[in-house]
């Protein structure tokens, strides 16, 4: 997980040593050696389905966004960027680490264990600091809409990606510069974080700053979007009452049929009309005005409801980890490798949690995604 994979006190450090073998064995003492096997093996399965589950969501979403021309918008090309960043996540650093996990030792050699821990930690940071980048976009979307839809430009996307990017890279790198290289054979891949300033530094600039940036952001649009349903609603209410748009179907009526009568309301004024012979045009009253701003404040509700089911799914995943990192780094005694691995995965759980929220919440994904089934489905008859 992001920014700090291991801590100082864990398993390369004295104080951890006993600890990595209790999550190994995962039975007690005396317990028949065939429990600690099956319980491996339980284990490397379900962490295989995690991760398989991951990279199945994140290529839905990015193949729907390039077959779908209606979403190809800047708003849903930083959806995408983040899918290919937990994409990432689930083909770079997911499956070492259930290996690792699992043997509780490290067994792929020193070049490996760096690529692995720079992927980690790069990757993890960029897929949180992502949601800041969409929190971003939506806000300056909701309070300047007129100014920002000039600006919203996928040039303008891809800045504010890549700086999502510069800023993970810059918290991974620093560890590289001190890391001393291992005669002996590596049984172990942490990062070393005996400087605690990297620590703060790292766990601030990855977790705590984001977190603070995502809830300030979400208040400003939970707020924004609260004034326009209680306005919407409040127009509403004086429409009602005043002047309403109508619209006119014509409506072939069979032969014989008997005149129909209908109103026109326009202010307090009703006109009847009766017509005879057919066809017969018949006008009903028809407030599309009201209809289409009863359609926004609906979105509206459910555009609130989503982000604060995306924050909090944000910080039940991440807050653990990040809590967790910053205590072992001051109290060595603190550390249990049970705990670490569990919060470990329920951060990487978060790039599962992600595209399933965005697609599910979003209508023009859920057509699109009917749509390629169907395709498919067309195609395989067709065989």
């Amino acid at each position: 997980a992001a920014p700090v994979r291991k801590s100082a006190t864990l398993r390369g450090s004295n104080a951890s040593n006993n600890d990595s073998d209790a999550w190994g064995n995962a039975t007690a003492a005396g317990a028949p050696e065939g429990s600690g096997v099956a319980f491996r093996a339980g284990l490397f399965t379900a962490l295989a389905l995690i991760t398989l589950a991951t990279t199945l969501s994140n290529a839905f979403v990015i193949v729907t966004i390039y077959k779908s021309r209606k979403l190809q918008t800047p708003g849903n090309f930083l959806i995408a960027s983040l899918a290919l960043t937990d994409l990432l996540v689930s083909l770079l650093v997911m499956p070492i680490s259930a290996l690792y996990t699992v043997l509780q030792t490290w067994t792929l050699g020193q070049v490996m264990c760096d690529m692995w821990l720079s992927s980690d930690i790069t990757c993890c940071t960029a897929s949180i600091l992502h949601l800041c980048v969409i929190a971003l976009d939506r806000y300056w979307a909701i309070t300047d809409a007129v100014e920002y839809t000039k600006k919203r430009t996928p040039r303008r996307a891809a800045g504010m990606i890549a700086t999502a990017w510069v800023i993970a890279i810059s918290i991974s790198l620093p560890p590289f510069f001190w890391r001393q290289v291992k005669a002996e054979e590596v049984t172990s891949c942490d990062v070393n974080t005996d400087h605690i300033f990297y620590t703060i530094y790292s766990t601030f600039g990855a977790f705590y700053i984001p977190t603070l940036l995502l809830i300030a952001l979400y208040g400003r649009i939970y707020v924004e979007a609260r004034k326009r349903i209680l306005k919407q609603s409040s127009n509403n209410k004086q429409q009602r009452g005043g002047k309403r748009l109508t619209s006119a179907q014509l409506l072939n009526n069979s032969p014989g049929s008997v005149a129909s009568s209908s109103s026109l309301n326009y202010g307090t004024n009703e006109t009847d009309i009766i017509s005879s012979p057919p066809p017969q045009v018949k006008v009903t009253v028809s407030d599309a005005l009201l209809e289409k701003k009863r359609i926004c404040a609906a979105r509206e509700r459910k555009a609130t409801k989503t982000l604060g089911i995306i924050l909090g799914a944000y910080i039940v995943c991440w807050l653990p980890f990040f809590i967790y990192t910053l205590v072992v780094a001051v109290c060595d005694s603190c550390f249990h490798q049970e705990i670490f691995d569990v919060f470990t995965w329920l951060g990487y759980l978060n790039s599962l949690i992600n595209p399933i929220i965005y697609t599910m919440s979003n209508e023009d994904f859920k057509q699109a995604f009917h749509k390629m089934i169907r395709f498919k489905c067309c195609r395989g008859r067709g065989r």
